[in-house]
């Protein structure tokens, strides 16, 4: 995986509150209009959890989560394909957010780009 990463000034638990709560996708997630999730996961992420995202373009796309690390790290397939890994780790001052891409998708590091600086900028309002 190729990946990109941003210190914030924010505590971790306040980061990782951010990257995993579906309502906050669309504020920082370029290519988020919204997400669900179905079944009985009561709206939260979690290994194996299974919804849709909508893109920024209206196209609406299975989702599932291939990992997650409560508080750490979860990853995902969108449309049956390796998406994005989300990663918050403590670092003095407040946290390191990372987010990792396929080697076949290194354009998609600029979307990440944006939206760490959109991820910093909610974590510091």
């Amino acid at each position: 995986m190729l990946s990109i990463s941003r210190n914030i000034a924010a505590p971790p638990e306040l980061v990782w509150g951010l990257l995993t709560d579906l309502d906050q996708w669309p504020r920082w997630g370029p290519t988020v209009a919204g997400a669900t999730i179905d079944g009985d996961s009561e709206g939260k992420l979690r290994l194996g959890a299974r919804g849709t995202v909508r893109t920024a373009a209206g196209v609406s796309l299975p989702f599932a989560v291939t990992r997650f690390d409560d508080g750490r790290r979860w990853a995902w397939r969108v449309a049956g394909v390796t998406a994005t890994d989300h990663r918050v780790e403590p670092s003095p001052g407040g946290s390191t957010v990372t987010f990792g891409v396929p080697w076949w998708a290194p354009g998609y590091l600029a979307v990440c780009a944006i939206a760490l600086r959109r991820i910093e900028r909610l974590a510091l309002d």
